[in-house]
């Protein structure tokens, strides 16, 4: 009995050691370990302890990812309205500042409404949020104006959503970093123009009435871009700064693409890196016969580009717009120092030899450039 007793007060002072363990951990150690954790785990630290109960409430990144979906669904519990409940109890509780926020709803989620969604949005307006991700999967989220008030806000991605900048908004003072992928801009936003004096880098992807999107941008310097939609008109008046463009699914056969590319180049003085990926897309022989007759015209590129460095051209097929262009940027780039070329995995070995022979025979107007040949990829 004794024993017993023994066993026991040992395993009580055991726990109660354990306890003030866990509940005297620096503030500085416990913050980063919040932060680590998923956001369903750091909830379920509240257990821990008495002084861990309300941890979780200042933490200030909030991550409802795609694991935090995953969760739902390995649990069998995955509902939009399970989704929601939590994602609210969650906004209600938390206190102090948020600082990064992301919001993943995957394709098995449905809304009825994004009332609540418009809720969080407030509620990271008021918390001086500055990096903010969303991405929807099946119906296209409206931003609500409350966004448009995030002052702080460094970093913006979105994905499926609609971005229509009530008519006042005069842009993000603090944003660095935007990513938008299958966004629609809208009707028209009344020639409003989006003052974004910190970006540095810039992604744009797949989005609709991008004519629409017309940014200030003077200190941009990354700039990515897929090729195979209309570019924005706003785009070759803030690219001054830019030191890396990239255009992605680009095809050689669209003039319309050709031209908003070469416009971009002709007005980056200051750009250093290049590289176009080609997306194989079974142009007529006559709209090829274009694009070269445009290339070879003498004011395509009326500007030497002083400062490129170096060119990575990906997938390439041999067509003669192609070659043109690799020699367009041979003879305007004079301190070029290398020029990367990776053909299509769909070019057999014959074709890659020639093309290989035919960029050789290009002058260059850079005595250092190399010319670099890269296997196809997978």
């Amino acid at each position: 009995m004794v024993t017993d007793n023994h066993h026991t007060r040992r395993f009580v002072s055991s726990s109660a050691d354990d306890d003030d363990i866990i509940s005297n951990l620096p503030e500085d150690l416990i913050n980063p370990i919040l932060e680590w954790l998923p956001v369903k785990d750091a909830v379920r630290t509240s257990v821990l302890s008495k002084k861990w109960r309300y941890r979780w409430t200042t933490m200030k990144s909030l991550a409802f990812d795609n694991h935090f979906s995953q969760q739902f669904l390995n649990m069998g519990a995955f509902s939009c309205h399970g989704f929601v409940r939590v994602i609210s109890q969650i906004m209600i509780k938390h206190q102090g500042p948020i600082l990064k926020f992301v919001l993943h709803i995957s394709k098995e989620i449905v809304l009825d409404s994004f009332q609540e969604v418009d809720q969080w949005m407030l509620i990271l307006s008021r918390n001086n949020v500055r990096e903010l991700q969303i991405v929807k999967f099946n119906q296209f989220y409206q931003i609500p104006t409350s966004v448009f008030s995030c002052r702080e806000l460094r970093v913006l991605g979105l994905y499926k959503c609609i971005l229509k900048p009530p008519l006042e908004f005069q842009g993000f003072p603090n944003l660095e970093v935007i990513s938008l992928l299958c966004v629609n801009f809208g009707a028209s936003l009344g020639g409003t123009v989006i003052n974004l004096p910190q970006l540095k880098r810039f992604k744009l992807f797949s989005c609709v009435n991008v004519n629409n999107f017309n940014i200030k941008a003077e200190n941009l310097q990354y700039l990515r871009i897929l090729a195979a939609e209309k570019f924005p008109n706003s785009l070759p008046h803030v690219v001054q700064c830019l030191e890396e463009l990239e255009f992605t699914s680009f095809s050689f056969g669209d003039l319309n693409q050709l031209q908003g590319a070469l416009c971009m180049l002709q007005n980056s003085p200051n750009l250093k890196g290049l590289r176009v990926t080609h997306v194989p897309m079974g142009p007529a022989q006559a709209d090829l016969e274009l694009t070269s007759d445009y290339i070879e015209s003498l004011d395509c590129l009326d500007q030497t580009l002083f400062m490129l460095k170096t060119v990575e051209m990906t997938s390439l097929e041999g067509s003669r717009p192609e070659l043109l262009f690799v020699k367009l940027l041979l003879d305007h780039s004079p301190h070029l120092e290398s020029m990367i070329i990776r053909p299509s995995a769909t070019v057999d070995a014959e074709k890659r030899l020639n093309i290989a022979k035919d960029v050789m025979l290009f002058p260059r107007a850079s005595s250092k450039a190399k010319m670099v040949y890269l296997d196809p990829q997978p």
